[in-house]
């Protein structure tokens, strides 16, 4: 008997009193009580490393969880990561930065075969993991699925919605894709700027990694045999079939990856010579010019100040929040983002969609997601205390889940997909 078959929990959330696992625990608890005892109900619990803190959660959650369990566990203490593990069939992650607090969660997964999800965007990390855990995940039968946020859950299953658009009206795939986001609003956590920050100052020190992180196939397996050149929107540039400006989209540097990892594990399913890329649309002539070089301008600002570690200090004490901190709740209430993609097929065929959400993404909207790929690992890929579908290994979100998962992101998240043309 594996420790998946005899666990008592179905689902552990570690980290539940981060930023992101408030909202996370939040969002699951108010889920079950309104599902009911006749709706999807599963056995979960929460743990971190404070018992004062769990407790305080657990408070603010209100008489709902007033029988949740709570476990403590350090990401420093491997002994009580992997006893954690070996408790529960799935695990999902709001410790972060991962490059930082990570490993030793996604280590204990892939020993004891027990399925991890996380809202990682950090590239150069899951890369590390790939090459140290791919093999024994395969082994131990542990699907570990990172990106499983706004970074890169939108992206990849929009592609994946498209993809199939395009087999049912084309019966081909759309061999070029563009993501562009039309519009977005919502604000950033202490913690993912610390891990933007963090990853910048890893590429400054390592040329080795600088020139992984430029590579589009980074993620793909070694024996992907892509040879598309892709094109990467590093700078203003005015897009001919969007008709308008676009700026680099800070996200891009993960998701463009995770869609080719996907191309690659759905055994090009995507075509050979797929080609993929995303930016923001910041409008038509000067204005849209003007606003497309003011966004470069920012972030390279923003780029040169964390790679200097003094200069980045002076940033996280005095104009970045702090780990914990983030968009208020009615901030996150009256965010969203509208995405688009266009897609093309080898002969010129045209085809648009949209992918939309009703929350702040990276908060709002990412609780929300995180959560119902976690309760897809659980309910839609185990039987009985029995795994089904994918086999262990590092699954992207297209290629782990499927249909079943973009219904619960349309009933339970609040995003849409929507056809908008197809010829």
């Amino acid at each position: 008997m594996t420790a998946t078959e005899t666990a008592q929990f179905d689902l552990v959330v570690f980290g539940a009193t981060s930023f992101v696992g408030q909202i996370l625990t939040t969002y699951l608890t108010q889920y079950f009580a309104d599902q009911g005892a006749s709706g999807e109900q599963i056995h979960w619990a929460i743990a971190g490393r404070s018992q004062s803190k769990l407790d305080a959660l657990k408070q603010t959650l209100g008489n709902a969880a007033k029988d949740l369990t709570t476990i403590i566990a350090d990401v420093n203490d491997a002994h009580a990561i992997k006893a954690l593990c070996e408790q529960t069939r799935v695990v999902v992650s709001t410790v972060g930065p991962y490059a930082l607090y990570g490993e030793a969660m996604v280590k204990a997964c892939v020993e004891t075969g027990t399925d991890y999800c996380d809202l990682t965007g950090e590239t150069q990390w899951i890369k590390k993991m790939l090459d140290r855990y791919q093999s024994q995940a395969e082994q131990t039968g542990a699907r570990i699925v990172n990106c499983c946020g706004f970074d890169s859950v939108p992206s990849d299953m929009g592609v994946y919605f498209l993809q199939q658009q395009a087999q049912k009206h084309w019966h081909a795939p759309a061999t070029q894709v563009k993501m562009r986001v039309k519009t977005l609003k919502g604000g950033a956590s202490g913690g993912t700027i610390a891990s933007m920050i963090n990853i910048i100052q890893e590429a400054a020190a390592d040329p080795v990694l600088r020139k992984q992180l430029v590579n589009p196939y980074l993620l793909a397996p070694e024996n992907h045999g892509f040879q598309k050149k892709q094109h990467y929107v590093k700078t203003a540039e005015f897009d001919t079939d969007f008709n308008a400006w676009i700026a680099p989209f800070v996200m891009s540097a993960i998701n463009e990856r995770v869609v080719h990892r996907s191309n690659a594990l759905a055994n090009h399913a995507y075509g050979d010579q797929f080609s993929y890329n995303e930016a923001m649309l910041m409008g038509q002539g000067f204005r849209g010019r003007a606003k497309a070089y003011s966004l470069v301008a920012g972030l390279g600002a923003f780029m040169l100040g964390a790679v200097s570690k003094p200069i980045s200090k002076v940033m996280e004490r005095y104009m970045l929040p702090k780990p914990g901190e983030g968009p208020t709740p009615e901030q996150q209430l009256s965010g969203f983002f509208d995405i688009r993609f266009m897609g093309k097929s080898d002969d010129g065929k045209i085809m648009q969609i949209k992918v939309t959400g009703d929350r702040d993404p990276g908060y709002g909207s990412t609780g929300k997601m995180l959560g119902q790929a976690a309760l897809s690992l659980v309910l839609d890929h185990h039987r009985h205390g029995q795994k089904t579908g994918r086999i262990g290994g590092f699954w992207t979100p297209a290629t782990m889940f499927d249909q079943r998962f973009i219904e619960r992101l349309e009933h339970y998240v609040g995003i849409d997909f929507e056809l908008i043309s197809a010829p």
